[in-house]
């Protein structure tokens, strides 16, 4: 089977990292030749909404998929009624729009944070009365690592919020004094089948994924995502991989977001868990059996972001594995991962302490 991928980045090249072996191949869209996808593939350069581009693609491959979410959905509606597209157009549009999510997740009874739309100044003011201070003004589209989106801790934020964020479809976002921050990853096969990866613990910094750690020792608390992560995947007739990250607060779950693909907190599964979130992606778009999701350890995983450190300095970290995906250096740009297993606890937070160093 030839896979067509709508984005070259990192996780695209990951996704094709882990199918050749299942004898796929892979071919690409992205703007850029250069995206990492280019090691493993051939991209296709055009735009991620430029039509004639996504049916040159699709006229090349049996089945589409996605690395990324800043995809048009109703470029994608277009190829997916002439070709296999999953996962499906309805679940990439659900989590282009934060507005859209929230009341996804009212629907079907997934708690979350109190929430109000804002589409003008005087909307912000009634939205920040009825959520309360502190609270989080976001816009509705193409935010993510912390891009788009704004605190107000006091009535003198609004103004300020507003001159920085204004203009485009807002959401405010009641501020949750979370505990910690998880995600559960789950897969649905196109036959029904599902598998779910064990619950993640993650630390952000400036809203960017710093590092994540598994299994997440909280068996009522997995139980619970799991009930809503699978919810979401009914709800849409899903396949592939699905990400759904919460707020741990008071002892219970408040949905934050949803990831409709392979996620930057599964990276770990790659040497962490019997079958990668990757490797049971293309087997869930294909209906192919889904693999084993169990841990063959305790795993962390480390993003690099903006500089490489030293390969032989990371490698000396006992059970280190390096991911270097060939970008070029920038302030604020994820330029690869290291993961490491441990058979305790204790010994992959020892081992993540080394390898923070190694980063620093």
């Amino acid at each position: 089977m030839r896979i067509g991928i709508i984005g070259a980045g990192q996780l695209g090249r990951m996704l094709a990292l882990a199918g050749y072996p299942l004898g796929q191949r892979f071919v690409f869209l992205d703007h850029s030749a250069d995206a990492p996808g280019g090691q493993v593939g051939q991209i296709i350069c055009g735009e991620f909404g430029d039509r004639e581009r996504l049916a040159e693609l699709a006229s090349r491959v049996d089945i589409l998929t996605y690395d990324v979410e800043n995809v048009p959905a109703e470029a994608v509606e277009e190829v997916a009624r002439a070709k296999p597209f999953q996962p499906p157009p309805a679940a990439l549009a659900a989590g282009q729009d934060r507005l859209h999510e929230k009341r996804l997740f009212e629907r079907l009874g997934i708690p979350t944070p109190e929430f109000r739309t804002v589409d003008d100044r005087m909307q912000l003011d009634f939205a920040s009365a009825a959520v309360g201070l502190p609270a989080v003004l976001k816009t509705r589209r193409l935010g993510y690592d912390g891009r788009g989106q704004h605190v107000l801790r006091t009535t003198a934020d609004i103004d300020v919020a507003w001159n920085k964020l204004g203009g485009v479809p807002l959401i405010l976002e009641q501020f949750v004094p979370f505990e910690r921050e998880v995600s559960i990853i789950g897969v649905r096969s196109t036959t029904g089948e599902v598998a779910h990866y064990p619950l993640t613990e993650n630390t952000h910094a400036d809203g960017i994924l710093v590092r994540s750690r598994a299994p997440c020792d909280a068996p009522p608390l997995e139980h619970t995502a799991r009930d809503y992560l699978e919810r979401i995947l009914r709800h849409f007739d899903y396949a592939g991989v699905l990400t759904l990250e919460l707020f741990v607060a008071g002892g219970r779950l408040l949905a934050n977001e949803i990831a409709p693909r392979v996620h930057n907190s599964g990276h770990w599964t790659i040497e962490g868990a019997i079958t990668s979130q990757f490797e049971n992606h293309v087997r869930a778009i294909l209906g192919l059996p889904l693999g084993d999701t169990r841990p063959l350890g305790h795993s962390a995983m480390l993003n690099i972001i903006g500089t490489m450190p030293k390969l032989e300095r990371v490698l000396r970290v006992r059970g280190a594995h390096y991911h270097d995906y060939g970008k070029s250096p920038r302030p604020g740009r994820k330029l690869g991962h290291v993961t490491v297993v441990a058979p305790t606890p204790e010994q992959r937070d020892a081992a993540l302490e080394e390898l923070a160093a190694c980063l620093a």
